[in-house]
């Protein structure tokens, strides 16, 4: 990346908290009397969790899971790891993941496929941001905040080699030459 970066807001921190609203009303009306396990993708989707756990006014369990595809680059290398797993049993729960972005979907459908072998009640995906310009392999967001361009996108837990995850508002990064 060149020492120059170009930062353009595409969701400010008004929208972004519109939807995150916007997304809990939803998944009170689905989840209120289940008892949920909120599934947070590390690391991306911790600021987007945490706001949205505070609007969800029913028992539910968080539980974190480091998934890795991308290393230090800007490009997805296709192969996903665990980097930090599960700590909470899932067998019968209900489980909602909660991502950043959804991608080209691989770290997405790994996850989802992952999830169905310890046999929970039901998986179902919320994403704040949804790139389906990328997409590799279909993936069902059952909530979702904002569709997105094909740009790389940074701030609100989104980043760029660990670097911008604390900007209130979601940009996408352009390095200039």
């Amino acid at each position: 990346m060149s020492s120059k970066v170009e930062r353009h807001v595409l969701f400010n921190r008004h929208e972004i908290e519109a939807a995150v609203r916007r997304l809990a009303a939803e998944i009170t009306e689905d989840f209120r009397h289940k008892n949920p396990l909120l599934l947070g993708v590390l690391r991306g989707s911790f600021v987007f969790l945490a706001d949205l756990i505070r609007l969800l006014d029913f028992p539910l369990e968080v539980d974190f899971i480091g998934l890795s595809s991308y290393g230090s680059g800007t490009q997805t290398s296709g192969k996903i790891k665990v980097t930090k797993k599960l700590e909470t049993p899932v067998p019968g729960r209900h489980v909602l993941i909660v991502e950043d972005i959804v991608d080209t979907g691989l770290t997405t459908a790994f996850l989802q496929k992952y999830l169905i072998r310890r046999k929970p009640a039901s998986v179902k995906l919320c994403a704040l941001a949804d790139k389906p310009s990328r997409r590799q392999v279909p993936v069902n967001i059952d909530y979702l905040g904002f569709t997105v361009p094909d740009r790389f996108l940074i701030g609100y837990g989104l980043d760029a080699n660990q670097k911008f995850r604390n900007l209130p508002d979601i940009c996408s990064l352009e390095a200039e030459e």
